[in-house]
């Protein structure tokens, strides 16, 4: 009969088992790749003493190709709950030095248990990923773990926020689970994704292709547009999504945390004056607007790579969170195209899911013209932007700083689809297109000296924002310093705003 030592100490001898992992080579082969194991990860990204293991005893059931006699504790996913800046979070860190990470079916419920922890108590869930994909060893057991992760993740979007960190190489199964999470963090030069790896490409099309270019943090940060963020390492990554979160409220019923600020509410810019050139060809940087009037100065920007002619965002005005979307002059003029607007469509849905409220700074000269974009589905694509707007019910104010020309003028969140405040600055000009191309079109029989005076009366009469404040499709016309102050009494009013879209299954947004 074992004494109550003999029982503690075997307790203590598991335990230091699991904690082990694939054991000191394997970590510090981690190590030695510039990667934090999946305890230390867990350790940096959640406040310090908070972590509650869940499942660390639990081994695979795998009995072929010899895996009956590799049975290591916890079978490569460490999980658990804990806080962030004293807020209830649940994560599970995928353990790369045992099996890979690869997914097992007994692993995958473990991820499954804290998804439905997290969705029952209604808060966030923080996967950091760094897996080979399914653990080829169980066959389909390991694509039905993957099936029944993909399903949660389907289920808890637009209930409780849902934030994937690629801390590894992740191929196959392993990035779909991410890509339908809300926002996806990678590291730089040591986190890659994709569905296919590079030898298998070589392969099946010949194409020579390294794991950076195929799938690498600043590929699918720039190029693809499949994540959001890219850390500097796996500490700054982690510090980077603690960010994010002090944004975002713990579930969609609950008011984003207000922060308080010492910033003053009625605080006016005087530099913001000079920002917008007289001369409308001229670019200027939206990024200085926005850092100027948003708490502290300071916006924290949502996939800065992609598609730069868009700016999406958070930031506080007067301690509450909000979600800004900018058109950005000094990038393509700040021209809507298929990317652009995939990127603010996107944010814009996030943002009314999660009740934070979206403010607009529109600079936008029109749709991008061109075979590419036409063949790309623009029509499809642009329909994307127009249909968040409309379907979103928070809080919707909108700052017309210089052109709104067009159909992207309705795009950007216009009073027509039911912004609840428009301003514009009196640099504003509203209308269906540039003073030069409505006078060629309406007056093209005309000599080139009577266009010209044309041009100048179009200018006069529609190139500013006084024929839409006529209409009522602008609500006020305010000077540029005084913006802060105006969108924080804008918030302020809408702040208990109650609105519903028509009783209905779901939508059918153009996909």
């Amino acid at each position: 009969m074992q004494s109550l030592k003999d029982k503690y100490k075997l307790y203590e001898d598991k335990n230091r088992a699991a904690e082990q992992g694939g054991g000191k080579s394997r970590t510090d082969k981690q190590h030695s790749a510039g990667k934090l194991t999946a305890r230390e990860r867990i350790a940096v990204f959640l406040d310090r003493g908070t972590f509650v293991e869940l499942d660390k005893m639990i081994t695979h059931r795998c009995v072929n190709f010899g895996m009956e006699k590799q049975h290591i504790p916890g079978d490569g996913v460490v999980s658990g709950y804990g806080k962030v800046d004293g807020r209830l979070v649940y994560v599970f860190a995928q353990d790369f030095t045992v099996f890979g990470g690869s997914l097992s079916i007994t692993n995958a419920k473990k991820i499954i248990k804290v998804h439905q922890l997290a969705l029952k108590m209604g808060a966030p869930l923080i996967g950091l990923n760094d897996s080979g994909g399914a653990r080829i060893q169980e066959g389909v057991q390991s694509l039905a773990g993957y099936g029944d992760i993909f399903y949660l993740n389907v289920k808890a979007s637009g209930v409780i926020p849902q934030i994937s960190a690629i801390m590894g190489p992740c191929a196959g199964g392993a990035v779909y689970s991410p890509a339908l999470t809300d926002f996806i963090f990678m590291v730089q030069n040591s986190s890659y994704m994709f569905v296919t790896g590079p030898e298998v490409i070589k392969t099946v099309t010949h194409e020579d292709v390294s794991k950076e270019s195929l799938g690498g943090a600043v590929t699918h940060n720039a190029k693809s547009g499949v994540a959001h963020f890219v850390g500097d390492d796996d500490e700054h990554t982690l510090l980077m999504i603690r960010e994010l979160l002090s944004f975002l409220p713990s579930n969609n019923m609950e008011e984003t945390p207000i922060v308080p600020t010492g910033d003053k509410s009625d605080r006016e810019e005087e530099k913001l004056q000079e920002l917008i050139p007289s001369d409308s060809s001229k670019a200027y940087n939206m990024l200085e607007l926005i850092t100027a009037v948003v708490d502290d100065r300071h916006f924290f920007e949502v996939m800065p790579l992609y598609s730069k002619n868009m700016i999406t965002g958070f930031a506080r005005f007067n301690g509450r969170s909000v979600g800004i979307v900018a058109n950005q002059p000094a990038f393509l003029a700040g021209v809507l195209d298929i990317d652009s607007s995939v990127k603010a469509a996107r944010f814009v849905r996030f943002c009314d899911s999660f009740n934070i409220p979206v403010v607009t700074f529109v600079d936008v000269p029109g749709f991008l013209p061109g075979i590419t974009q036409e063949h790309g589905g623009i029509i499809k694509h642009g329909a994307k932007l127009l249909y968040a707007y409309a379907e979103a019910t928070v809080p919707k104010i909108t700052v017309i700083t210089r052109k709104a020309y067009g159909g992207a003028y309705d795009v950007m969140s216009s009073k027509h689809l039911m912004a609840d405040v428009n301003l514009a600055f009196p640099t504003a000009e509203i209308a269906v297109m540039g003073p030069e191309g409505a006078v060629n079109i309406i007056f093209r029989n005309e000599a080139k000296e009577e266009r010209a005076q044309k041009v100048e009366d179009y200018r006069e009469n529609f190139a500013n924002p006084y024929r839409a404040a006529e209409l009522g499709y602008i609500d006020e016309i305010i000077m540029p310093r005084e913006t802060r102050k105006k969108v924080i009494q804008a918030l302020d009013m809408t702040q208990n705003k109650s609105e519903a879209n028509p009783p209905k299954k779901h939508g059918n947004m153009p996909l």
